[in-house]
Parts: structure tokens; C-alpha cells; sequence
């Protein structure tokens, strides 16, 4: 299947993705057939911040149309944040929209987590990533840290690197999550992957990104 991928936002986000289906696919011996239209990060922040789902789910479709002229069956967001309007992007889109949170659902139950900590976007936290996952409780980090953990996730997203005190941020967050009682901590934000790859945090993570990276691949060698 040619996916298409809502792409840029941000961009090691996109890599992330890009890089994962690649690997996959030639792993597999498999051709990957693939289209990325790029979706403005700063736009998507404000629309996110400013709770406007159907402006952005607006702006994703007209991408999702550009992909699908170039050949594409279906199409997704290559971002857990830009999710917050995929509901009202599925709704409109010119294509089927592979969405990445009923894989990460799944992918929790499987694991018969009763508690798990989150960690993404002020949006993302607050949600528990847009309910998603009701039969699990989410905690997200609480008082100040809140903030922090939001505005520094915002802050390495928009460059696509992670500096060692920003890892540092979220590493203690998530300690602390799982000090309240979280079984796992959930990266609830794509660029996350910079932060958790390199080192060991000394807890289970659930990486959502990477579930739904799985999930495309399987969908598109299928």
C-alpha cells in the first residue's frame, strides 16, 4: 500500500517515522511506497494550544488530497500531538486516515497496565492522550512540573534535538510518575524518542510513535 505522511511536525519526528518504515520494509525485502506533504509545526503548535481542531484537521486534508493526486491509498500523522484533530480530520479527508491511538490502546491492554504515566504535549498530558485509553488510569506530572515538562517537550520538538538538561527533565518526570505509582511511563510525544533512545531511563517506556510505525508498516507490506 503507498502511505502517505502528514510530515514536519516536527522534524525529527518525521525522520523518526520515515527511518522506521524504511528499516522495516527492506528488513522485510519489502518495496515501501511512500508520499510526504510537510505541515507547518508552528502552525499546528497554535491551532494545538489555541484548541482548534477543525482548522488543522482543514489544513491536514488539503495535504492528504496533494498525496493522494501522487498516488497515495491512505494516510497518517506523523505526530502524537497532531492527533489531537483526527476526529475531524477522518471526518473530511480525501483518504482513510491510519490513526496511531487505537494502536497504542491495543497495545496497553495487551500489557494489562492498571496505572501508566504520561509524558507529550500540554494538550497530550492533560487529555491522557485524548482518552484514548479508558480502561487504564493516566497520571501526568503534576504542580510545575507540568509546565516544565510541556514547555521543554515544545522546546526540543521545534529543533529536533534534545540537550542533556532536557532529558534530564523528562527522566526525573518520569521517575517521579512512577514513584505515584505508574507501572510504565507513555511517550506521549513523538520527538520523545530523542530523550529515551540513547539511554536507559530505569523504567518500562511504551513509545506510541513507535506502535504506530509498526502499525503503518503492517498496514502498507500487507
Amino acid at each position: 500500500m503507498h502511505i502517505g505522511l502528514i510530515a514536519g511536525i516536527g522534524p525529527a519526528a518525521t525522520d523518526f517515522y520515515y527511518r522506521g518504515l524504511v528499516d522495516r520494509h527492506r528488513a522485510a525485502n519489502i518495496p515501501l511506497e511512500v508520499t510526504m506533504c510537510h505541515a507547518d509545526v508552528a502552525t499546528m503548535g497554535r491551532n494545538l494550544a489555541e484548541g482548534r481542531p477543525q482548522q488543522q484537521a482543514e489544513i491536514f486534508a488539503t495535504l492528504v488530497g496533494r498525496m493522494k493526486a501522487a498516488g497515495a491509498e491512505a494516510a497518517a500523522i506523523t505526530s502524537m500531538g497532531g492527533h489531537f484533530c483526527v476526529k475531524e480530520l477522518i471526518a473530511i479527508s480525501p483518504l482513510p486516515i491510519l490513526n496511531g491511538l487505537p494502536s497504542v490502546s491495543a497495545a496497553i491492554a495487551a500489557r494489562k497496565l492498571k496505572t501508566i504515566g504520561v509524558l507529550g504535549t500540554r494538550k497530550v498530558m492533560e487529555s491522557q492522550l485524548y482518552g484514548s485509553v479508558p480502561s487504564t488510569a493516566m497520571i501526568a506530572p503534576d504542580g510545575d512540573e507540568f509546565a516544565l515538562v510541556a514547555d521543554t517537550y515544545s522546546a526540543m520538538a521545534g529543533i529536533g534535538r534534545v540537550t542533556e538538561a532536557q532529558r534530564q527533565i523528562f527522566f526525573e518526570a518520569g521517575r517521579k510518575l512512577v514513584a505515584r505509582g505508574a507501572e510504565a511511563i507513555m511517550l506521549g510525544g513523538t520527538d520523545l524518542f530523542l530523550a529515551f533512545a540513547v539511554q536507559t531511563p530505569g523504567y518500562p517506556v511504551i513509545d506510541c510513535a513507535e506502535l504506530h510505525v509498526e502499525a503503518l508498516y503492517l498496514k502498507s507490506s500487507a
